[in-house]
């Protein structure tokens, strides 16, 4: 294969990849709670290119210099720094200062439960008077969060028909009498979480839960930290990396056309 066409090409997923993650971020620019997501790449190792076969320097291999063989694709990053806050006035909502994430009790397609982790505290109050999020699940006091207890005595519950206040350490109360909490938990290592397509988490293994020293501000949100101009500003640049990949494919095509057709004719 032409090193110069496969340089091109490895070059040009890149930037594909790059462009769907930038994409993605931007769907979600409006997003509660979301984080953004990046790319890191790295060319391939240099090889040293040799002579073979050249009868001036008989069994000794001459270098001619380095060969560089294009862009090797790397991992997907989330960036976890905080987003800026969003005044609701909606006694439900609650963003998080600090490092930390809601425990809920998800539901799978298959009707079973399993414990996520979310940013997003959109919530509402159910007639049962049970705290949940935008899509359903329930959200789980401090207990249920720190010892990964997923069952209905951990949900949050209040009376639905009378005001409640959260102090910024997660205690809900309701006539001036604590009746529950709201549970927070951090992570030692952010490697070991994988973000699902629903805006949720989920740790894998060799994830260590740790207490969270996030504060509450009830009455707010979390908005995603996506900066809208610095994405579009790098749209631009892939748009133009691609489009410089795509010239040297055709340079590349044009000088083998004339190879074939013209270099050795008698």
């Amino acid at each position: 294969m032409v090193k110069g066409l496969y340089t091109a090409y490895t070059g040009m997923v890149e930037e594909q990849r790059r462009l769907d993650v930038l994409s993605n971020n931007l769907a979600n620019s409006d997003t509660v709670g979301y984080k953004k997501e990046g790319t890191v790449n790295q060319a391939f190792r240099n090889m040293l290119a040799i002579k073979i076969k050249d009868t001036g320097t008989y069994m000794v291999n001459m270098g001619v210099g380095d060969v560089r063989l294009g862009d090797k694709v790397g991992e997907t990053y989330t960036d976890y720094s905080q987003g800026s806050f969003e005044v609701t006035d909606v006694q439900s909502d609650v963003a998080l200062a600090g490092k930390g994430f809601f425990a809920v009790s998800h539901a799978n397609n298959d009707g079973t439960t399993a414990i996520r982790y979310t940013r997003d505290g959109a919530f509402t109050v159910d007639v049962n008077g049970y705290l949940r999020t935008s899509d359903g699940d329930y959200v789980l006091n401090r207990a249920g969060a720190m010892n990964s207890a997923n069952n209905p005595g951990n949900y949050v519950r209040v009376n639905p028909l009378r005001d409640y206040t959260i102090s910024t350490n997660g205690d809900i109360y309701q006539d001036n009498v604590v009746i529950g909490n709201i549970g927070v938990v951090d992570f030692e290592n952010y490697d070991f979480l994988s973000k699902t397509s629903d805006n949720l988490y989920i740790p894998v293994e060799g994830a260590t839960i740790i207490p969270s020293e996030a504060e509450f501000e009830q009455g707010m949100l979390e908005a995603s930290n996506v900066n809208v101009i610095d994405e579009m500003v790098n749209m631009i640049t892939i748009q133009r990396a691609y489009e410089t990949g795509q010239k040297m494919i055709q340079t590349e095509d044009s000088t083998l056309e004339q190879a074939a057709n013209n270099v050795g004719r008698v």
